[in-house]
C-alpha cells in the first residue's frame, strides 16, 4: 500500500504512532485513560439498560394495578447515578459541556490561556462538590430509604463525591492530551 491509501484508510496514523518512542509517563496517562473510557462505558451502559427496565416496569405494573413501592425512589436514584458517571465518560471524551469552536478560533497563546482557565474552574467545582457530597454522606450516617429499609442512603448518595473525583480525574486526563495536542499543533 502506498502512502496515500494508508492515509485515507487512517493506517498511516497508526503505523507512525507506534513508531514514535512511549515515555512510560505517557504510556501510564494513556493505559489508565483507557481503562477508564472503558470503565465508564461499562457503568452507563449498565445504568441505562437498569435504568430502562425499572421505568418500563414501573410503567407496567402500575397500569396492572400493582405499582411498586420502590419505584419513585429508586428510579430517580438511578438517573443520578447515570447523570454523574456518564457526566465523567463525557469530560473523559472532551465532548462535555464547553465552547470548542470559541477556543479553536482563538489565537493558540489565547486558546492555551483558555484552556487553564477552564480546566481550573470545572475541577474547582467538581472539588467543591466531592467536599459536599462527602459531607452529605456523614450527614445521611444511619438514614435508610423509606421504600427499601435495608437500603443505606449513603449508599445511594456515594455518587456525589465518587463521580464528582472521576469527572476531576478524567477532566485532567482529557486536559493533559488536549495540551499534547496543541504543542504537536504548533511544531507541525
Amino acid at each position: 500500500m502506498d502512502r496515500t491509501c494508508l492515509a485515507a484508510s487512517g493506517l498511516l496514523e497508526k503505523v507512525q504512532s507506534r513508531s514514535q518512542p512511549v515515555s512510560p509517563h505517557n504510556s501510564f496517562v494513556s493505559s489508565l485513560r483507557s481503562t477508564l473510557d472503558r470503565s465508564l462505558e461499562w457503568v452507563v451502559i449498565v445504568l441505562t439498560t437498569l435504568l430502562a427496565v425499572v421505568v418500563v416496569s414501573g410503567f407496567l405494573f402500575r397500569q396492572f394495578g400493582a405499582p411498586l413501592i420502590w419505584y419513585d425512589e429508586v428510579a430517580p436514584i438511578l438517573l443520578a447515578w447515570l447523570t454523574y458517571y456518564g457526566s465523567g465518560l463525557a469530560a473523559l471524551r472532551r465532548v462535555h459541556i464547553g465552547f470548542p469552536r470559541l477556543v479553536a478560533n482563538s489565537p493558540k497563546r489565547l486558546r492555551i490561556v483558555l484552556g487553564w482557565i477552564r480546566v481550573t474552574i470545572v475541577v474547582g467545582f467538581f472539588v467543591v462538590a466531592a467536599w459536599a457530597g462527602w459531607r452529605v454522606l456523614e450527614a445521611l450516617e444511619d438514614t435508610y430509604l423509606v421504600s427499601l429499609p435495608w437500603m443505606s442512603a449513603q449508599i445511594t448518595q456515594s455518587v456525589i463525591p465518587i463521580g464528582s473525583v472521576i469527572f476531576i480525574v478524567a477532566e485532567i486526563i482529557a486536559f493533559t492530551g488536549w495540551l499534547k495536542q496543541q504543542e504537536e499543533e504548533s511544531t507541525s
